[in-house]
This record gives structure tokens, C-alpha cells and sequence, in this order.
């Protein structure tokens, strides 16, 4: 019977093990690969090992550009989060409205992500939506130059992971075992303490899981930088993106994806790390 067992399990996870290998593992190993070469004066690469990649980013400009885009990634991670949790709390409780709530929480991601941030621009422009309907109530008497700074990256930031943050907090909020809550009212606790020791405990991997898949991608996305920074902002995403696609400088674009991905990695673990210690004195 184990043996059965064992070959049906094997001929399911070949063809994943497969894919996985072919379209991640080999992409990622040419990566590391390439970012140990040299970069050609016809901006091709050429396979004569060195580190100089890797020690280029010690300069100052580099640093700055890693801790900015790390800066960004946080605050947006905190603020959809901040946003995100009463959102998700109230719609999980919502019932009667349950698929309304989450065909709003969706619609954002039946229109392209572009178009969307397009939209922002219009919204945040000095002859925008924005910076009119201000003027017209009279809080501001002259346009404020909200686009391309690092306050419109964040808002294009936030909007766009907003759903990331709430779907995973909702699934977990709407999953939770209710009976706990029941048993701290009834054992005399507060909302407040219920709250604070039963509910966020217990969604506690929605959380970790929605600051993930917030914080990965905003860490290295180039699109809304680009197009709401514009030259005034530059993150670690626009970096790689023009050492491949302007400066034709593969080696040195490849050495900062792997240190991106190495500090997301670090990032991540330590916070589940501190979460997890976290969760457990909170619940044991």
C-alpha cells in the first residue's frame, strides 16, 4: 500500500518538480551565473569572473537606492495593512453583502494595472482632479505638485497592493473559530482585550501572509516609480530595470536581483520569526 502510495505521489510531483526546475531554478542559477561576469564595451557579457558587481554597490548612490526602495516597501506594507485589517475585519462580518464586498475587492483586478496608474496621474496632476477640487472649496489657492515625489509612488504603492493585503486577512478572519470570541465575552473581556488577544492572534497568518505578498513586490516593482516618480525617484526596481533595458549592463543588473532577493528573503524570515514567538506567548 506505501509503495502505491509513494508512486502516485512521485508521478504527481514529477511534472511540478519539472516546471519548477525548468522556468525558476535555471533562470535563477543563470542569474547568479551572469552576475559574476563582466559587462563587454559593446554592452554584451563577457565570461572572465569577478566581484565587481557586488562591490560596486558599496557606493553611497546604490545604498541610497536600497534604502529607499526598502523604506517604500515598508510604509506601503504598513499603511495597507493599516487600511487593509478594518477593512477585511468589518467586510468578513458583513455577511449579507459577501459577494458584493468581494467583487469590489476584485474589480481592481479586472482593469490593468497601467490604466490604473494612469488614472492616479490624471487624479494627481497639477491641472488634475486633485489639485481643482481643492482650489474650488478653497483649502489650497495654488496647484500643489503632488506628482512625481515620492508621496504619489506611495499612494500608486498603497492602491495597487491594497488587494494583496485584504484578501488574505478576509479568508482568515472569515475562517476563524468563532467560539473563542464566544468563550473571552463570556469569561467577562472587553472588545477591546477580545480583540487584541483572541481575533488578531488567531488571523495572525493572514497577516504575515498579506505583508509578504505586499512587501515582496513592492520592494522591486519599477512600473509605478516610473510612471509617478518619474526622474525624482529611483528604486531598486528602476535600477535593474535600466541596467538591462538602457545601460546593457546584464552582469551588474543581475548582481542587484540577487541582493534584492536576498534581503527580501532576510526581511521575511526575521518577521516570521518575531511574529511566530510573538503568537505563541500571545496565545500560550
Amino acid at each position: 500500500m506505501k509503495k502505491k502510495i509513494n508512486i502516485s505521489t512521485g508521478f504527481t510531483i514529477t511534472p511540478i518538480s519539472f516546471w519548477m526546475i525548468l522556468l525558476v531554478a535555471i533562470p535563477l542559477l543563470y542569474i547568479v551565473f551572469i552576475s559574476f561576469m563582466q559587462r563587454g564595451d559593446d554592452g554584451g557579457i563577457v565570461y572572465i569572473p569577478t566581484i565587481s558587481n557586488y562591490t560596486k554597490m558599496a557606493n553611497p548612490l546604490y545604498v541610497k537606492v536600497f534604502w529607499d526602495s526598502l523604506v517604500v516597501a515598508l510604509v506601503t506594507t504598513v499603511f495597507t495593512l493599516g487600511f487593509g485589517y478594518p477593512f477585511a475585519y468589518f467586510a468578513a462580518k458583513i455577511k449579507k453583502y459577501k459577494i458584493i464586498i468581494m467583487l469590489l475587492i476584485m474589480a481592481p483586478f479586472l482593469t490593468n494595472s497601467l490604466i490604473r496608474t494612469y488614472g492616479w496621474i490624471v487624479i494627481l496632476s497639477t491641472g488634475g482632479v486633485l489639485n481643482h477640487l481643492l482650489i474650488k472649496i478653497g483649502i489650497i489657492k495654488e496647484p500643489l505638485k503632488m506628482l512625481y515625489s515620492y508621496f504619489a509612488v506611495m499612494i500608486g504603492m498603497i492602491y495597487t497592493m491594497f488587494p494583496f493585503m485584504v484578501l488574505p486577512i478576509y479568508n482568515s478572519i472569515d475562517k476563524m473559530d468563532k467560539t473563542y470570541i464566544e468563550a473571552a465575552k463570556d469569561l467577562g473581556a472587553s472588545r477591546w482585550k477580545t480583540f487584541r488577544t483572541i481575533t488578531v492572534p488567531l488571523t495572525m497568518p493572514g497577516i504575515v501572509a498579506g505583508c509578504i505578498l505586499v512587501f515582496i513586490p513592492s520592494v522591486g516593482l519599477f512600473f509605478i516609480p516610473d510612471l509617478m516618480g518619474g526622474s525624482n525617484v529611483m528604486l531598486i526596481g528602476n535600477l535593474i530595470e535600466n541596467q538591462f533595458l538602457s545601460a546593457n549592463d546584464w552582469p551588474f543588473g543581475a548582481a542587484l536581483s540577487i541582493v534584492m532577493i536576498f534581503l527580501s528573503l532576510i526581511l521575511i524570515l526575521i518577521y516570521v520569526k518575531v511574529i511566530g514567538k510573538k503568537l505563541d506567548t500571545e496565545v500560550f
